[in-house]
């Protein structure tokens, strides 16, 4: 049965840049191998399917190439785009693995509101580039993201996958201009993606690591995807209790899936 797939692009500059996104709207009759398979021949670092009932927050599930994850910002932002620009009418918030996100959509801007209640850890391995690191952390979200800050934007650019081998998924970052914005890279062998070009969970993560340095709020635009050809921003915003991603969304097409 032919059902529509929205493939926009999530956290663009402008029109250029983003991550890839399917945003597939009719579930009926897809089990969790359907899904996979969906988001495996689609090949964007993540797909999302939503179960909506009018009356009801939609559910989502979201899948990588490789595998089903609870939580995810770009699609959860994509997602808030659909909804609130294509359905019926606007849900207020999309429930998820982990739990209700608020979403909105302000002056051109998609957002979704998460819980910024993270656990911070100490790395609980050993890193041989950890000299060259001004601070490592762990951040469980769920599973752990090593956050690692290194001195400059130009050591960012640097990095290639090769550089998180081994280590898991792997979130470099660097200030631009300090308490401003952020230049970043995220690997992500875990979830079958060499490099994301713009990654909502990982900017959560990083607002739990300022929260636990002593930055309790904050605003940030975060600059991510050059080295992939899609150079992408995201916004972040945080407090103790809520962290807070954004960004701009263009639609590209819409597919029909048969399956």
């Amino acid at each position: 049965m032919p059902r529509h797939c929205y493939v926009l692009r999530v956290f663009t500059r402008g029109d250029l840049g983003g991550n890839g996104l399917g945003v597939v709207t009719d579930i009926l009759g897809l089990d969790d191998l359907k899904m996979q398979r969906i988001a495996t021949d689609l090949g964007f670092s993540e797909t999302i399917f939503l179960n909506w009932f009018e009356g009801a927050m939609p559910k989502a599930r979201i899948f990588t190439p490789k595998v089903e994850l609870p939580f995810a910002g770009h699609p959860l932002v994509g997602a808030a785009w659909v909804l609130i620009n294509l359905g019926p009418l606007d849900p207020g918030g999309i429930e998820c693995a982990t739990g209700p996100v608020r979403i909105r959509q302000l002056e051109g801007i998609t957002w979704i509101d998460a819980a910024g209640n993270q656990p911070v850890r100490s790395p609980v391995r050993d890193l041989d580039f950890a000299p060259a690191a001004l601070d490592i952390a762990e951040v469980l979200m769920p599973s752990p993201y090593l956050l690692v800050r290194l001195d400059s934007p130009q050591k960012i650019a640097e990095l290639s996958p090769s550089s998180a081998s081994g280590l898991g998924n792997v979130y470099f970052w660097a200030w631009e201009q300090e308490g401003d914005s952020v230049r970043s890279r995220f690997f992500v062998p875990d979830f079958g993606i060499d490099e994301d070009p713009a990654t909502g969970s990982a900017a959560v993560a990083l607002a739990a690591r300022l929260k636990a340095l002593g930055h309790n709020q904050g605003s940030i635009i975060i600059h991510q995807g050059e080295e992939t050809g899609s150079p992408s921003r995201i916004r972040l915003k945080w407090d103790e209790a809520v962290s807070s991603i954004g960004g701009t969304v263009v639609r590209d097409e819409v597919r029909f899936l048969n399956i």
